[in-house]
């Protein structure tokens, strides 16, 4: 019953008619709070589910996600050691020629003879790196190029076009794209 319906009632007296307003108003109030709690608690209990599960599933992502960060890192590392291992491998070969070359040498005067030895392990030494990635970095009468190359000096020519390299004065060296060690060279520049 409305507020209204009780004014038009002539046989209620005006005190009467709040204290039935009172209680009508208090009933509504306790059956919407008791469907409150009702749909609330069933909401509550329903959320909470949909949290807890993914809270479990969050928990087995992090880690999931923590065992591949460790399985990758012991793969780096695995792949450094392995890398440095095949290195060192083939670069003791060429430290055994060397051990060769200088017993062979102690008693040696003639001065072709050292050089041919110097030559042969020069040569092993470069094809050990080679074969390991190594590459030279190309330079005499290129274009310089700040990405593998370090001008050291710069002269003055009409030879040569304007940033072109004239002359290496250290070797640079590259492993694919990655330079190890720029060139350093000289480069010509236009006359003034």
């Amino acid at each position: 019953m409305s507020h209204k319906h009780h004014n038009n009632n002539p046989f209620k007296n005006p005190e009467d008619l709040e204290e039935a307003a009172k209680n009508e108003t208090s009933a509504e109030e306790n059956e919407e709070s008791n469907e409150d709690k009702t749909s609330g608690g069933e909401a509550e209990s329903e959320l909470q589910k949909k949290y807890d599960t993914l809270n479990q599933q969050y928990v087995r992502l992090a880690a999931d996600f923590d065992n591949y960060r460790k399985r990758q890192e012991h793969e780096r590392e695995e792949l450094l050691k392995f890398g440095t291992e095949n290195a060192l491998k083939k670069m003791i070969e060429v430290l055994d020629n060397f051990e060769r070359g200088k017993k062979a040498l102690e008693n040696v005067d003639d001065c072709e003879k050292v050089k041919e030895s110097f030559n042969l392990v020069h040569k092993q030494v470069i094809d050990a790196l080679t074969k390991l990635g190594l590459e030279t970095i190309e330079t005499e009468g290129k274009e310089f190029d700040p990405n593998f190359h370090d001008a050291v000096m710069r002269t003055p020519t009409s030879d040569k076009p304007e940033h072109t390299i004239l002359n290496e004065l250290q070797k640079g060296y590259k492993m694919g794209d990655k330079v190890l060690r720029p060139a350093l060279v000289n480069v010509a520049t236009s006359e003034s």
